[in-house]
C-alpha cells in the first residue's frame, strides 16, 4: 500500500490524504470519508450508492388520453343503446298512460 502521507486531499489541497475511495480512486482527508458497508468511501461515491436508481418514466399520456376517450364514447353508447332497448320493449300503453291509469282505477 502507498503510503498516504505523500498525497493530499482530493477536496482539500492542504491536508494529508487519510483513505483511498476504492471506487473512483482518489485520496481525501477524515473528513471527506466516511465507512459505508464496510467500506470507506467519500461522499459523491457514497450518494451514488445510497440514491435509488431512477428509471426515465414513459410517458403513456398521449396514448391514454385517447384511449379514455373512446372508452368513454363506447360506454355512452352502449348504455344509451341498453336504454332504447328497454323503452322499445315495452308496451305502447305504457307510454300513452294508459297503463297507469288503468292500474289507478283497478280495470285490467
Amino acid at each position: 500500500m502507498s503510503q498516504l502521507v505523500h498525497h493530499r486531499c482530493f477536496v482539500h489541497a492542504t491536508r494529508e490524504a487519510a483513505a483511498r475511495c476504492p471506487s473512483c480512486r482518489q485520496h481525501f482527508c477524515r473528513e471527506c470519508v466516511t465507512e459505508h458497508d464496510g467500506r470507506v468511501l467519500c461522499a459523491s461515491c457514497l450518494r451514488k450508492r445510497t440514491q435509488p436508481e431512477i428509471r426515465a418514466a414513459r410517458d403513456f399520456s398521449l396514448i391514454t388520453g385517447p384511449l379514455q376517450l373512446i372508452a368513454g364514447l363506447l360506454l355512452a353508447w352502449i348504455a344509451f343503446y341498453a336504454v332504447g332497448n328497454v323503452l322499445l320493449r315495452t308496451p305502447s300503453e305504457w307510454h300513452e298512460g294508459k297503463a297507469a291509469e288503468a292500474a289507478l282505477i283497478g280495470m285490467p
